[in-house]
């Protein structure tokens, strides 16, 4: 006797749908991943260049500040496109003991999400950080 609900291929079907939602899903939670761990390490580039630029005592605390963003980045090994850093050294030329001077940077990635081939994200999307660091009210005495 047959059953009235024949249910031959109902595991197939349910396969056709679910495991594209499945792959969606895990392409999102690499995307997510890949911005979390790219705004952790900008993050820490920023810190590492102000706090460089806030240290070095002579007029290239700029460049110590881009060198050190620069080597902190090819470091974590991090894939950005573009990698734009800015630093904001001004507090370097007051004279010393004028408190509540900081050098501020700035660190910008392009991370590339083409290679996810996401439906409706592709290119790139961009991740900043800044940080700041006290300069020494009495760094030159």
């Amino acid at each position: 006797m047959r059953s009235l609900r024949d249910e031959r291929g109902s595991a197939t079907i349910e396969m056709v749908l679910l495991v594209p939602a499945f792959i969606l899903l895990l392409m999102m939670l690499i995307m997510g991943g890949r911005l979390a761990l790219a705004q952790q390490s900008i993050q820490s580039a920023a810190s590492e260049a102000a706090r460089a630029a806030s240290l070095e005592r002579g007029t290239d605390s700029e460049d110590r500040g881009l060198a050190a963003a620069e080597d902190f980045l090819a470091e974590e090994g991090l894939d950005c496109s573009t990698v734009d850093v800015t630093l904001d050294a001004d507090g370097k030329e007051t004279e010393p003991g004028v408190p509540d001077q900081f050098v501020n940077a700035t660190v910008s990635c392009e991370v590339p999400l083409a290679d996810l081939a996401l439906p409706g994200i592709g290119g790139s999307r961009a991740v900043s950080a800044s940080a700041s660091s006290p300069i020494d009210t009495f760094r030159e005495r």
